[in-house]
């Protein structure tokens, strides 16, 4: 690659990794597969960036590709190889006050079926219209509306009780 395309390309990564990273860790709920979702998805930009000025919105572009990569991962066989009961502790100072509820709410997504959390993940956290997830999904309007609603009703309900029994 040239020196111009391959500075833009770095610039575009640079501004954009810690959301694609963020996208992979909440479908995946895990720091190193969604690192090596994330990589995949850029090393396939990377070689296709020359012809990337035919895409109209990059952003979604590139955030399809994440999302299947990450959906590709957990496909996987050895995805399924569990080597703890659960996954281990992690300890984290206090970032702010809603740490907590942060951690809360990424623990009741993680215990989402993987079709509802894909969905929430991708209306919510990437802020893209029922459209946009059904295209990047491969399934209709319907589907998505219909794991949408599924979803944030158990979502409320893991959350419910999760604050019931901390009072």
């Amino acid at each position: 690659m040239r020196p111009e395309p391959e500075h833009d390309y770095t610039q575009y990564v640079a501004a954009r990794l810690p959301r694609l990273h963020r996208i992979a860790y909440q479908l995946l709920g895990d720091r190193h597969r969604a690192d090596d979702a994330v990589q995949d998805a850029l090393t396939t930009l990377y070689q296709r960036w020359t012809r990337i000025r035919e895409v109209r919105n990059l952003d979604a572009y590139v955030h399809t590709m994440v999302v299947r990569a990450a959906l590709s991962d957990r496909r996987r066989f050895w995805s399924r190889v569990a080597l703890w009961d659960s996954p281990p502790e992690v300890v984290r100072e206090p970032d702010g006050p809603g740490v907590e509820q942060a951690m809360v709410l990424r623990q009741a997504l993680r215990a989402l079926p993987e079709g509802q959390r894909t969905v929430l993940v991708l209306r919510f956290l990437c802020d893209l219209p029922v459209e946009e997830v059904a295209g990047v999904l491969g399934r209709s309007e319907g589907t998505v509306k219909s794991q949408t609603s599924h979803g944030l009703r158990t979502l409320r309900r893991m959350l419910l009780r999760a604050e019931e029994s901390v009072v």
